[in-house]
């Protein structure tokens, strides 16, 4: 009898680990996934940099800082790699500050053609404009996504008992997207 007891103890263990460990390559794939998607915005926005720059460099040609500004923003972030297997705080610290930098660098590119009434009323400027915009959003949804994941697998890495078994296969912690300093200020609008 005592036998038959150990044979079900170990086929519950084994089923457990067999469970349990199959749930957290789920969710880290998951996490992959959805970091690929946030990767694919910020390249989609990177490969609109260079048709907003040509297009306001024929209307605004002698705001050469602006507009050397947002190539080397969209260079720096563009050349920091970051695989969903690499994530930890800092390189996402990192990251997101290069990030940062191109968004805040559009930001001056956009302000500089409100003095240039013809290039706001170019189509190209309008069509370009629009799709950064798009990208921004969607940018922001993966980051979302992304958060949701990394919340879903963490969450699974630190239940007990689970973790026993996280931390036996190596499965650790996945950083959040956070906001970016200074977000939560309202920017100021002045006419």
């Amino acid at each position: 009898m005592k036998k038959w007891i150990w044979i079900v103890v170990i086929a519950v263990v084994a089923i457990f680990l067999y469970v349990t460990y199959n749930g957290f390559v789920v969710k880290d794939e998951a996490v992959k996934t959805a970091w690929s998607k946030v990767e694919t915005q910020y390249q989609r926005r990177a490969d609109l940099v260079p048709n907003l720059v040509n297009t306001v460099k024929g209307y605004a040609a002698h705001e050469s800082a602006t507009l050397q500004g947002v190539v080397e923003a969209r260079a720096k972030a563009t050349s920091i790699n970051l695989s969903a297997d690499e994530l930890t705080p800092e390189r996402m610290a990192a990251y997101q500050q290069a990030q940062s930098e191109v968004r805040s660098a559009l930001g001056r590119l956009l302000a500089v053609a409100e003095n240039y009434p013809d290039l706001k009323a170019n189509q190209n400027f309008l069509e370009l404009q629009a799709q950064i915009e798009g990208t921004e959003n969607r940018i922001a949804v993966a980051r979302a996504d992304f958060n949701e994941a990394a919340k879903a697998y963490n969450v699974a890495v630190r239940r007990f008992p689970a973790n026993l078994v996280a931390g036996l296969f190596g499965f650790g912690q996945k950083p959040y997207f956070e906001a970016a300093e200074g977000a939560a200020a309202a920017p100021a609008v002045q006419f």
